[in-house]
């Protein structure tokens, strides 16, 4: 395999793996929204901001790609000749937020789930319960940080 498809296969992975963490975070957010929104519809922009909290994940995945694939030169038409050095440590780079978003979108799905279950019973606690899955966010932030550093750390 060459360098290009190493840095891809990163790019990808990012894109996946955060992806499928926002999804299911966001699908089982949803349901427990659903759920309140039936027995009370006035409680709808609460939960649902709730709900949406976990899908930045798969926006942070997606942004590492669009770097990467700048960085490789495939934005811009025309792809670069990275070595298989340069194609592993990128691919490398990527996967902190690939492996960190996966992980953190599903276990905030989980707590806006808890947070949706406080917004159900005390309504008026909206900003305690959004504290919760706020604090998961941290560690995508931190794993968004370190592979954009990491990505455009590396030369090409």
């Amino acid at each position: 395999m060459s360098g290009l498809v190493w840095a891809l296969l990163g790019a990808a992975l990012a894109v996946i793996l955060a992806g499928c963490g926002s999804a299911y975070g966001v699908g089982v957010a949803g349901q427990a929204a659903a759920g309140v929104v039936t027995e009370d519809p006035s409680k709808f922009a609460k939960v649902l901001l709730l709900q949406l909290l976990p899908g930045t994940q798969g926006i942070y995945g997606l942004l590492v790609a669009f770097i990467t694939l700048s960085k490789i030169g495939l934005l811009g038409g025309q792809a670069a000749d990275i070595s298989m050095t340069t194609g592993l440590l990128i691919c490398a780079a990527c996967l902190p937020l690939a492996i960190v978003g996966l992980v953190s979108a599903i276990h905030q799905g989980r707590t806006s789930v808890a947070s949706i279950g406080i917004i159900a019973k005390k309504p008026d606690q909206f900003g305690k319960a959004m504290l919760f899955p706020a604090m998961v966010e941290t560690y995508a932030i931190l794993a968004l940080l370190i592979s954009i550093l990491a990505v455009s750390a590396i030369q090409v």
